[in-house]
């Protein structure tokens, strides 16, 4: 499962404009002025020889929540350059730019700044042309082209690649104020993808008969890292004056909660304390039940989530079930469950298979049966010794470590099959319709 913010937005409502999403002469696009903004000091690797570049255009912010993508790509990172291409930011300048940064793991990441004064006819055009830039200045000739949002198809379809890749994480259609258009753009982008990974396999299930090349790669986990909640741990401080028993939860809340399910738990049992972990995003907070027992206590980051799931007695999944949780297949199933603690989600298809059929999980739906599934996961959290040697067999099948390298598999078979097929008619051919300028070689490009 992924988290998402997708909103009305100025991007959105550009990227609805029939004037802004056809096909646009290239020649036509290089006359706005834009700009890279690198940060001070910073020094640009230079591609390595024989290892495409990746980049990706992911409608999540990469320091929102981590997730999927900040899982495989981080891996990724390590043996190639990865652009990460953020959604626009709209700004009251007169100029356009990219912003670019660098995070630990070694990704660069790059947000289009986009002048408000651009007109829908502007709109891709001023896009194309920043990409352009960042990939003169950086020296990217044919990368891997890796899709979180088909909404960023318009305006890269222009770019050379070795493959195509469509991470395809959740049905985005399904979400609360998502684009009209998605479905269109993602028919385009299941025509100009090599692969598509999914991220369950509901969606595998979905998806797999759209595009000849699908393979599932459902929610992984990084098992050392949670499973630091096994031991005492420190105790946070908004949270070591909650009482015990403690049922938490952690991720976005929005429109996939169940409020309803939520108050009738609070309701039902005054003596449990039911800790929220997480941005509310997409919904009122004024709608969020409110009781002595529910604890608001906003997001975490990754390093610290550890230390919450320490102090809590077991973990819940109080998914609403809609259109919008249909196909989710939420990472943090295994993240519980590595840290030790009991799980209770409701019936989301992606938990009961394989979570639920395995036993691992609790499955229940209704206010009575979630209390009396929570109260069966609170004395099995007293004796876990059989569970937990389950559950340690069970995810030692897998990794991101393990997932990341999958992929990266297919990857390679997929930019040599392209390689097999490129002549050098075809080559000309693409040059001569889509120009790219490459930057002068440099042993090392400073910014």
């Amino acid at each position: 499962m992924s988290t998402h913010y997708i909103s009305e937005s100025y991007f959105n409502k550009k990227m609805s404009d029939k004037n802004s999403i056809g096909d646009q002469p290239y020649a036509e696009q290089n006359d706005l002025s834009i700009g890279l903004k690198w940060p001070e000091g910073a020094k640009l690797e230079p591609p390595v020889a024989g290892v495409p570049d990746l980049i990706c255009f992911s409608h999540l912010r990469w320091d929102f929540v981590y997730q999927r993508p900040q899982h495989l790509l981080s891996r990724c990172a390590q043996a190639r350059r990865v652009f990460i291409v953020e959604e626009p930011i709209v700004v009251p300048e007169q100029v356009s730019w990219l912003d670019i940064s660098r995070r630990e793991s070694g990704v660069w990441i790059v947000v289009p700044h986009l002048s408000e004064t651009l007109s829908g006819e502007q709109f891709i055009p001023q896009l194309q042309c920043l990409l352009d830039n960042l990939f003169a200045e950086a020296q990217i000739q044919t990368p891997i082209l890796w899709y979180y949002t088909p909404m960023a198809v318009p305006f890269t379809r222009h770019l050379p690649s070795s493959a195509v890749v469509y991470d395809c994480m959740d049905e985005l259609s399904a979400f609360k104020g998502a684009d009209p258009q998605l479905q269109v753009w993602e028919a385009q982008l299941f025509k100009l993808a090599d692969l598509v990974f999914t991220g369950g396999h509901s969606l595998y299930e979905a998806k797999r008969h759209q595009h000849s090349s699908v393979h599932a790669f459902p929610s992984s986990i990084e098992a050392a890292h949670f499973a630091q909640a096994r031991r005492a741990l420190p105790e946070p401080t908004d949270q070591a004056d909650i009482p015990h028993p403690r049922l938490g939860f952690y991720g976005v809340i929005d429109e996939r909660m169940d409020l309803e399910l939520l108050d009738g738990i609070a309701q039902a049992r005054p003596d449990w304390h039911l800790v929220m972990v997480g941005p509310v995003v997409k919904i009122d907070p004024a709608s969020l039940p409110q009781h002595p027992n529910i604890h608001y206590l906003g997001g975490k980051s990754y390093p610290e989530l550890p230390s919450y799931l320490a102090g809590w007695d077991a973990a819940l999944l109080p998914f609403a079930r809609n259109e919008s949780t249909r196909f989710i297949s939420p990472t943090k199933t295994p993240e519980y469950l590595a840290a030790g603690k009991p799980v209770v989600s409701t019936s989301i298809r992606d938990v009961v298979r394989p979570y639920g059929d395995e036993n691992l999980v609790h499955i229940a739906d209704t206010v009575p049966e979630f209390v009396e599934a929570i109260a069966a996961a609170l004395d099995q959290g007293r004796t876990p010794a059989d569970w937990l040697d389950r559950v340690d067999a069970f995810l030692a099948q897998t990794s991101w470590d393990l997932t990341w390298q999958a992929m990266n598999d297919r990857i390679e078979e997929a930019i040599a099959a392209n390689a097999r097929k490129t002549t050098p008619s075809t080559t000309t051919s693409s040059k001569t319709k889509y120009p790219t300028a490459i930057a002068a070689n440099l042993d090392q490009l400073a910014i």
